[in-house]
Parts: structure tokens; C-alpha cells; sequence
């Protein structure tokens, strides 16, 4: 065999055995599956379904499709080499090197091998520890996330938000959809710490702020963790707002705890209490996904109450002075331009978060 064939047919071997690693048959088959779905009218008869569904296929299509692509433009060429015409070799060195750039490049997939990192991901922002500061680092952080979106043409929305009084927020919760959302992002779960001249205060001291994020994986639907009804208490109760909005008049917001865990899940964002039920159910049967990831359990019903995110596991540092570098405690990965890492720059962590997690197995 040629140099250029034997180079030919490595390619071709590698991304057959990327294409079982990823399962990409298996996701194909899904999607096919989900179009079937989608092509019936009544699936709108439930547009929260419908919506998630709908969610679901775009996500597997941005996963399957470009494989698919990839492996028949390779196969196209190994059989056009295969007629064994000498001449052909020069008509296609530009196709190849194209083919193994986008090769190297969608191999990083291969480093999501967690059980939900296909998933798309929720995003928990929570301000901590520093008051007013904190608040506006928390926002800070939602929109280093938000950005982050953009750069990766992720969809993001925003499915409950607590401003702060002063500035900033409260909390913030974000769903993420798209490739590998959880897989891309689970590097971010844990506690942020930012180091600046206050800028709410006149002494314009130095302070240390606080912001947990918790990122979970999102499932939408019910059967892929089981929880029983019975370990659940659901409270509605009025939902708080601006006096004068409808939301005021009726008891929409709702709280669900799961009480061998003690995981609480209150959302009112939607006027709807059945919106802001199921809004809540499948935040909550994301939080256990996550403990259960967290704990190696084997089921829900083996899971030990306690939060999936801790505010004792700082996971990076934001210092904006006396010096300007972002950390990373884990990795000990570092970004001198702490600007572009807010401004959504983080795949410098997050692929460094996997490589060692990959490392590690």
C-alpha cells in the first residue's frame, strides 16, 4: 500500500472507531426515532413535551450528522483510491488534510465519556459569601456563561433569575442545550472566588467574593431517574414579584423537596403552577443525577441527603488585583486575561478539567 492510501485508510479506521466509541449508530437511531415524533401533529398537544422533544433532536442532530458527513466524504475518497488511479493522489491531498483537521478536531468528543455528558446542562448561579460584591460577581458569572453560549452556538435559557437589591443577582438558573452541553461543563461545578477593589464601596478596599455554580446534567424525561411520588412533598405558595403583575394573584410558585435527600426545588417564574411544577421536576431529577454521579450510587433510592454542589469545594480563582490571572485549583490551568475568560473564554479549563479526568481513569 501507497504512503497516501496507507494515510488514507488510517483516517478511515480512526473515525470508525470514534464513530463506535460516541455511538453515533445508536444516537442516529434516536433521532430517527425523534423525527418520527416530531413528523405526528398531536405531539403539540403538549407543547412542554413538544418543546423538549423538539430540544432533544436538535441536540442529537448537531451530534450525529457532522460524523455522518465525516465518515462518507472519507469513504468516498478510500473508494475512489481504491480504483487505484495514480493521478488522483494529487486531486485529493487538499480533501484529506481538511478531513484529518476536522478529524482532530471532533475527536475531543471522545473525552466525553461520562454517562450524561451528551446531555444538555443546567447551570445554578448562587452569590455567596461578600454581600453586594458578591451579587455582581454572580452576574458576572452568568453572563461569562451566556457568552460562553454564543461562542459554542448553544441555546440558553434563562428559567429563573433573583436580582440582587443593589446590583447583580441573587441566583440564576440556566438551561444550556446543544453538543456535549453537561460534558462541556461540568468542569464548573463547585465554588468561584474573585479577587478585586470593591467597586460598591468608596475605601475602593481589596475583597474576596463568592459565587457557587452547580451544573447538572438536564433530564427531561421521567423514566431515566425514577423517583418515587411518595418521597416527595410539593408545596404551592405565592409566587413574589412587582405588585400589579398577575403572577401576585394567584398561588403559582412551587416547591418540591425530596425528602430523603432534603434537595429543594422552588420555581416561579412561570405564571402557570403546572409550568413551574414540571420546570421544578426536572430541575430536581437533574439534581439527582448529579448526587448519584456524585456518590456512585447505583439508584436514587441509594442516595444520602446532602447538596451536590458544597461550598467547600473552591474550584477557581478570579484575582483581578493586585494581579490579573485566573486559576484554576484543580488543574492548575491559568489565563493571564481574566477579561476573555469572563467574556466566555473558558475552554482552556474546561478541556484541561477532562483531559485530566481522563488521565485519572
Amino acid at each position: 500500500m501507497q504512503p497516501f492510501e496507507k494515510r488514507v485508510q488510517t483516517l478511515k479506521d480512526d473515525v470508525a472507531i470514534a464513530y463506535s466509541q460516541l455511538a453515533i449508530d445508536d444516537k442516529a437511531k434516536q433521532l430517527v426515532d425523534l423525527d418520527n415524533e416530531m413528523a405526528v401533529p398531536e405531539v403539540w398537544n403538549n407543547p412542554t413535551e413538544a418543546q423538549n422533544k423538539s430540544k432533544q433532536q436538535a441536540a442529537l442532530a448537531a451530534m450525529v450528522q457532522p460524523w455522518q458527513t465525516l465518515r462518507a466524504q472519507v469513504d468516498d475518497i478510500v473508494e475512489l483510491m481504491s480504483m487505484g488511479d495514480d493521478s488522483l493522489q494529487a486531486e485529493f491531498e487538499g480533501q484529506i488534510v481538511a478531513l484529518e483537521q476536522e478529524f482532530a478536531e471532533r475527536k475531543k468528543e471522545l473525552l466525553f465519556n461520562g454517562p450524561y455528558d451528551d446531555h444538555n446542562a443546567i447551570v445554578r448561579i448562587s452569590a455567596g459569601v461578600g454581600g453586594t460584591d458578591a451579587q455582581d460577581f454572580a452576574e458576572m458569572l452568568e453572563r461569562m456563561y451566556l457568552r460562553w453560549g454564543e461562542r459554542h452556538q448553544m441555546t440558553t435559557t434563562n428559567v429563573e433569575r433573583s436580582a440582587g437589591e443593589e446590583a447583580g443577582i441573587k441566583t440564576s438558573v440556566i438551561e444550556v442545550s446543544g453538543p456535549y452541553a453537561y460534558g462541556k461543563l461540568r468542569s464548573e461545578n463547585g465554588v468561584h472566588r474573585l479577587v478585586r477593589l470593591r467597586p460598591f464601596n468608596s475605601d475602593n478596599l481589596r475583597q474576596t467574593s463568592f459565587a457557587l455554580v452547580e451544573v447538572l446534567p438536564q433530564i427531561d424525561t421521567p423514566d431515566e431517574v425514577q423517583i418515587d411520588e411518595k418521597d416527595l412533598k410539593i408545596d404551592v405558595y405565592r409566587a413574589g414579584g412587582h405588585g400589579g403583575q398577575s403572577v401576585n394573584t394567584t398561588d403559582s410558585a412551587v416547591r418540591v423537596t425530596h425528602i430523603p435527600t432534603n434537595i429543594v426545588v422552588a420555581i416561579q417564574n412561570e405564571r402557570s403552577q403546572l409550568q413551574n411544577k414540571e420546570t421544578a421536576m426536572k430541575i430536581l431529577r437533574s439534581k439527582l443525577a448529579q448526587l448519584q454521579l456524585e456518590q456512585h450510587a447505583a439508584s436514587v433510592a441509594d442516595l444520602r441527603a446532602g447538596e451536590s454542589a458544597s461550598w467547600g469545594s473552591q474550584i477557581r480563582n478570579y484575582v483581578l488585583h493586585p494581579y490579573t490571572l485566573v486559576k484554576d485549583t484543580r488543574t492548575k490551568y491559568e489565563e493571564k486575561d481574566p477579561q476573555s475568560v469572563l467574556d466566555g473564554k473558558i475552554d482552556g479549563f474546561t478541556n484541561a478539567y477532562l483531559e485530566m479526568q481522563l488521565g485519572s481513569e
